[in-house]
């Protein structure tokens, strides 16, 4: 019996998901995250093979050096569906990385995607009480205008989140830096209700 066709094959659709500790859902004691929250609320039919592709403490000059061969080894061959989700951190922040340079980092992985014809999703980097508020504002407005440039779907995740009670509670009761449960709970529902189906092409549940 002949192979099926990549067309056929129950994993058409596939994600690539970089990022850094955030995208593992580190601190979360339901070992789910925000990526894992979003997945079991995305009907699709077959499912969509979800592979997350993180590490810890990472900043865009690194991420933008190794998600294509990393995500290369995943993806189908055409006409198979190849999907990136980039979830941003405040690495750079604390790592000493331009603007300039995460704006930059940024661009070249979403035009080498395109290239590839690879949808692209972006998430922004969330409020962290060790950062300035006004400097991580600064990064994520830079990463928005780089993905508005391109057309391509950008989760603000800093605003909404700056003062929300139970974000901040949530970030307190874990290591004091990344959130818990509820905390990735708000980031997946961010994600869910700012045109995270519609880029899938599936339909809300």
């Amino acid at each position: 019996m002949s192979e099926p066709s990549p067309a056929t094959t129950p994993d058409n659709l596939r994600i690539c998901v970089v990022g850094d500790e955030l995208v593992a859902g580190m601190g979360d004691p339901r070992a789910l995250g925000w990526v894992g929250r979003v997945m079991a609320r995305t009907p699709a039919e077959p499912p969509a093979l979800v592979v997350p592709l993180a590490v810890p403490h990472e900043t865009t000059t690194a991420l933008s050096a190794r998600w294509e061969t990393e995500a290369d080894r995943r993806f189908a061959p055409p006409p198979a569906d190849n999907r990136l989700v980039i979830g941003l951190g405040s690495s750079d922040l604390t790592r000493d990385v331009s603007l300039a340079r995460s704006r930059l980092n940024l661009a070249n992985m979403l035009d080498a995607a395109a290239v590839k014809r690879v949808g692209t999703f972006v998430v922004g980097p969330p409020p962290r009480p060790d950062i300035d508020g006004a400097r991580i504002a600064e990064l994520s407005n830079a990463f928005a205008d780089v993905c508005l440039r391109r057309r391509v779907p950008y989760v603000e995740t800093y605003a909404p989140l700056r003062t929300h009670d139970q974000w901040l509670s949530d970030v307190a009761s874990g290591d004091g830096v990344r959130p818990a449960q509820a905390g990735y709970g708000l980031l997946a529902w961010l994600v869910l209700h700012n045109g995270w189906h519609d880029w899938l092409g599936v339909d809300a549940e």
